[in-house]
């Protein structure tokens, strides 16, 4: 996921805390990794750490809270203060190690440094999970459970090519371009795309207008003046445009089909009311609590059988006639990650 990915929401999941064997914590030399290993749950404090405030994130906070209540974990915090500076979260990472805890899940400012900070943490024998976002190389965290941004992208082009009527052009909203998961996100729009045989053409992917909602709004407002009366839908990959073309497109009147991210109200009450066609749904709720629950095992002695594997966090197309229903779905898929990470992922003795 990209550094403005998007979403809010709880789901529900049962986690079971399991007791785990107490064993002498080890150090190694400062030039080399340490496991972390041999903490009982008590003794793991959990910081979920995102690069900086946005709207996605807040369900890390009542899922933070609900993993240390299920799991009696020591703590669970939740940290958004590094203002989208890796220098400054690399700072509040320090600062949160230094007051006792243990294991981070980490979304990082700069897919493209976040891994030296990994390295750093491992080496002082913490359990560190990449969460809602993977660095751009070889993740160096134990594990990065996140959105397949890339598959979410093309499931939202697909279902804009579907409301359009499988021709027309199309408009793709998205967030930071030189951020490596934007760009994977252009290219699942593109693929969509590629398959229509030239029936949709995409007129334009426009970057970099997640910043805030204000810039969103202007960047939406300059669309629809400009080009409006071409455009047969609009794709969003980034929370802050979906908002803005959702409300930009009901205003205008414009006969834009708006296939939009999260669930924003704007864009629940959008799909209530027909001026948003569909939503593509993440899953920050369970990245949290997974994410918790993995590092509260890692902690405990388990290891990962494929160190820094990749999981998908899982993502959902919800339509008008979905609404009732999808909240079950990611409460579903949450709960099959848990079982996921204990059936393949980790090894415990």
């Amino acid at each position: 996921m990209s550094r403005r990915m998007l979403s809010r929401i709880g789901s529900g999941l049962t986690v079971l805390a399991l007791a785990t064997t107490t064993v002498a914590c080890t150090k190694k030399s400062d030039t080399t990794d340490t496991e972390a290993g041999g903490r009982e749950p008590a003794q793991v404090k959990v910081a979920l750490v995102p690069g900086g405030s946005h709207p996605y994130f807040q369900p890390w906070k009542d899922a933070g809270a609900a993993a240390k209540s299920e799991l009696s974990l020591g703590d669970v915090t939740f940290n958004e203060t590094a203002g989208w500076d890796q220098t400054k979260q690399n700072d509040v990472l320090k600062s949160l190690a230094a007051q006792g805890y243990n294991a981070f899940g980490v979304f990082g400012v700069s897919p493209d440094n976040i891994n030296s900070t990994f390295e750093d943490l491992k080496r002082q024998g913490f359990a560190v999970g990449s969460l809602a976002s993977c660095p751009a190389g070889a993740n160096k965290a134990d594990f990065c459970l996140s959105t397949d941004v890339e598959v979410a992208a093309y499931k939202g082009a697909k279902a804009a090519i579907d409301a359009m009527g499988g021709q027309g052009n199309l408009v793709h909203l998205t967030g930071n371009k030189v951020d490596s998961n934007t760009q994977r996100r252009i290219k699942g729009v593109e693929k969509a795309v590629a398959e229509t045989g030239g029936k949709v053409v995409l007129v334009q992917s426009v970057t970099d207008i997640d910043k805030d909602l204000q810039s969103a709004q202007k960047a939406v407002a300059d669309l629809l003046a400009a080009k409006g009366h071409q455009i047969q839908a609009i794709v969003n990959t980034a929370y802050n445009p979906a908002v803005a073309s959702a409300e930009g497109v009901r205003q205008s009147k414009l006969p834009i089909k708006v296939i939009a991210i999260d669930d924003d109200p704007a864009v629940l009450d959008g799909l209530r009311g027909g001026s948003v066609a569909a939503t593509v749904l993440q899953n920050p709720v369970g990245q949290a609590r997974v994410g918790s629950y993995a590092l509260m095992k890692l902690s405990g002695g388990c290891t990962i059988s494929e160190p820094g594997v990749t999981i998908d966090s899982g993502s959902f197309v919800v339509t008008r006639d979905k609404l009732d229903g999808y909240e079950a779905d990611r409460t579903a898929t949450t709960e099959a990650l848990r079982k996921k990470f204990d059936g393949d992922l980790l090894k415990c003795n």
